[in-house]
């Protein structure tokens, strides 16, 4: 938690992300390692499920604290990593504030059984579905490589969602999609390696993407707070924004210092057990409250942008 007072924050000068008041979470009531597919899993290395389930309800707890809703839904007991929620799909609202949601196509088959206990709750809650690909058929996409910022859909690729699924975003949303190539084996999601804080300023960690990709990125944030490889493999770029809050599994010194100065209240949850399996806060968290039309604003037919 930090040590300054919010009333003693500066005050902000950039407006705050209209989205990120409403998530969806994954209780862990499977969570355990039962594969490598990134470089934080050990099948040796088991998380203990007590503590499992403390940090996660204080990981939730904080959110609420910072004045956002959690919604969780069940986690199936052949699914030990479905508790990354982030990873279910780009949920979305339409203009008129209807439920709309694209279903991740995991890259690996172990994970793709979430995909269908994922569509009966967008479905149960009135949502609409798309998707880029099915069982292995199609462009992979996964959501933890997506954000809404600055009106256009920011997207990694690479290691995980295939560079094909940015088009079918652009044309199916009719929206703009703009990708980074990502290639460091530890940052093999987008929330790893960026992190959108307000409307002008996110963390970044160039070291995440190729030199072209990087660039781009930090060409595109106005003000960016850039992240050395050490400090973001503490995960603290994989962090929760709810307005002014940043609810963070760590803050390092010079990262911290930053936040506040430009207003962030940093709330700090341990979620070590669930490192384990690769993911922290935003992994174990997905945005409900993305609206088409308000953070990602129409482009007929869709556009996508690369680096050059």
């Amino acid at each position: 938690m930090s040590t300054q007072s919010a009333a003693t924050l500066p005050v902000p000068t950039t407006q705050a992300l209209a989205w990120g008041h409403r998530y969806l979470a994954v209780s862990p009531d499977h969570f355990r390692i039962d594969y490598a597919i990134n470089p934080f899993m050990h099948l040796d290395d088991q998380p203990d499920p007590v503590r499992t389930r403390e940090q996660w309800a204080a990981m939730v707890a904080a959110i609420e604290a910072a004045g956002a809703s959690v919604e969780v839904l069940g986690q199936l007991a052949e699914a030990p990593d479905m508790v990354y929620a982030m990873n279910l799909g780009l949920a979305l609202e339409r203009e008129d504030g209807s439920p709309h949601v694209v279903l991740s196509h995991m890259r690996y088959p172990e994970r793709r059984m979430e995909t269908a206990s994922a569509e009966r709750w967008f479905a149960d809650h009135g949502a609409t579905v798309q998707r880029t690909g099915r069982d292995g058929v199609g462009a992979h996409l996964e959501a933890g490589d997506a954000f809404a910022w600055r009106d256009e859909l920011v997207v990694g690729f690479g290691p995980r969602t295939e560079e094909l699924a940015l088009k079918h975003l652009a044309t199916d949303l009719g929206i703009a999609v703009r990708g980074f190539r990502i290639v460091h084996p530890g940052m093999y999601h987008m929330d790893l390696g960026f992190c959108p804080l307000d409307e002008t300023r996110a963390m970044v960690c160039p070291a995440a993407f190729d030199e072209a990709s990087a660039a781009a990125l930090l060409d595109l944030v106005p003000e960016a707070l850039v992240l050395t490889e050490a400090e973001a493999m503490t995960f603290c770029a994989n962090s929760v924004v709810v307005g002014r809050t940043v609810v963070m599994p760590a803050c390092p010194d010079r990262v911290r210092a930053q936040l506040e100065e430009w207003g962030f209240e940093v709330v700090v949850v341990d979620v070590g057990e669930l490192l384990k399996g690769g993911g922290a806060v935003r992994c174990l968290t997905s945005p409900l409250d993305v609206r088409l039309g308000r953070d990602l604003l129409p482009v007929p037919g869709g556009r996508v942008t690369l680096p050059s």
